[in-house]
């Protein structure tokens, strides 16, 4: 059997057949998968009016494709919904450039995800805190009827803890459950066990609960990706250049918050297009960067004693390959097709890869040649396009948009009639 590679030469200058060929038989899609692919309205109305509410139409975002990516030794191509240009390009450098030290190595945490009760109203908030504990076996008992669902499936109550916080509106409760929750998110199965063991809760502290729900900081479900870029490969300068953009994030809350946004371009992307939570994501990522009380950068670089670049990522990934939308969403599972994922926890591998080499493409642009030659590239393409551009024209005019530096509507409209 011939070894597949993620390293497709030349893929940006196929046509959409091409591509659609490639990565079928990369990933082994079957015919329904190939014709939704092809479809230029790949969710029916029918289907997205019982998505949402008020539906009156459909909107689309791109279904990209990311190569290069070698994740815990396997091949990987990379489904990325998103609209900023250059995006897809930049994850697909960035992991080519690894691809000789073998990629990505990545980890994830067990899928355990924390669900918070408040309890107000509590005589003694502290004390009350201490009863909960006490009563932990009581407490874990009354939840467990409604874990059951999860538990078939090897998941369920993992440990349950409280504690008092003072508030602007007085002292407080927050009784904690720590549910694995296989392969799903974890919202629903979270939300549902809190909802029925809320009373109990209640009644042990002598209060009233309120808010039943979990939270988006899944600082026990963290996923983090390791690689290293070759100073013969990137050359020394980038080495250094990439070093001192990491220091100015390290430093700077202002640069950090930049910093992180180019790493959420990539992982976002992946959680659309495969119909996961990307605000979820976003939430406790940020939570995340800022959990030392300072807000920092998600990734990490050093010098290694060669020479080389190594770069490291950690954040929370609570994310699904069942459930919620993925169900409901036919590009969605074509998405999770084509990675060939078996676990959430090897998504969130991938994801995090993703973002680490978003990251670092980033920085490399940013630090030496600079990141805007690239954007105006596509940004020309975009404006050659909406002036109603077609084929082999789109590039044309956009390469004389950008010669001329006028990057305009009215400029690609006047080279559009010139012919």
């Amino acid at each position: 059997m011939e070894k597949k590679s993620s390293a497709i030469s030349g893929f940006y200058e196929l046509g959409r057949k091409e591509r659609i060929d490639r990565v079928s038989s990369f990933a082994g899609l079957g015919e329904e998968q190939r014709r939704q692919l092809h479809s230029d309205s790949p969710l029916p109305f029918s289907i997205a009016d019982k998505i949402s509410e008020n539906v009156i139409g459909i909107h689309g975002l791109p279904f990209s494709i990311a190569t290069n990516f070698i994740v815990n030794g396997r091949e990987v191509l990379v489904p990325m919904s998103i609209e900023e240009p250059s995006v897809v390009a930049a994850a697909s450098h960035g992991a080519k450039l690894c691809r000789d030290t073998g990629g990505f190595s990545a980890s994830a945490d067990p899928p355990i995800m924390i669900g918070q009760i408040q309890i107000v109203g509590a005589k003694n908030a502290k004390e009350a805190a201490s009863r909960l504990n006490s009563a932990r076996a009581e407490v874990l008992k009354a939840a467990e009827p409604f874990a059951a669902n999860i538990a078939a499936y090897g998941g369920g109550l993992r440990g349950f803890s409280a504690r008092a916080v003072e508030t602007k509106r007085g002292g407080m409760v927050i009784a904690e459950f720590h549910i694995d929750v296989r392969d799903s998110m974890g919202a629903n199965t979270v939300n549902t066990i809190l909802e029925g063991a809320a009373p109990k809760v209640a009644e042990i502290a002598g209060g009233k609960a309120r808010l039943r729900i979990l939270t988006n900081l899944a600082v026990l479900r963290l996923a983090r990706a390791t690689a290293i870029w070759k100073k013969e490969t990137i050359g020394e300068d980038a080495v250094e250049g990439i070093l001192d953009a990491w220091a100015f994030a390290e430093a700077d809350i202002f640069r950090a918050a930049t910093h992180n946004k180019g790493i959420m371009n990539g992982i976002d992307a992946v959680a659309v297009a495969t119909g996961n939570d990307w605000r979820a994501v976003e939430a406790g990522a940020h939570a995340y960067a800022a959990i030392s009380s300072r807000y920092l950068p998600l990734t990490r670089y050093r010098k290694l004693p060669n020479g080389d670049l190594q770069g490291e990522i950690e954040l929370p990934l609570a994310v699904g390959i069942v459930g919620g939308a993925i169900k409901s969403l036919p590009s969605a599972a074509t998405a999770l097709a084509i990675l060939g994922v078996k676990s959430a926890s090897e998504l969130a591998c991938i994801m995090a890869s993703v973002g680490l080499a978003q990251n670092f493409a980033a920085l490399r642009a940013l630090s030496t040649e600079g990141i805007q030659k690239g954007h105006m590239e596509l940004h020309a393409r975009n404006v050659a396009i909406a002036a109603g551009a077609k084929g082999k024209r789109v590039d044309e005019i956009a390469k004389k948009m950008v010669l001329e530096k006028n990057i305009s509507s009215k400029r690609a409209e006047e080279l559009l009639k010139e012919g």
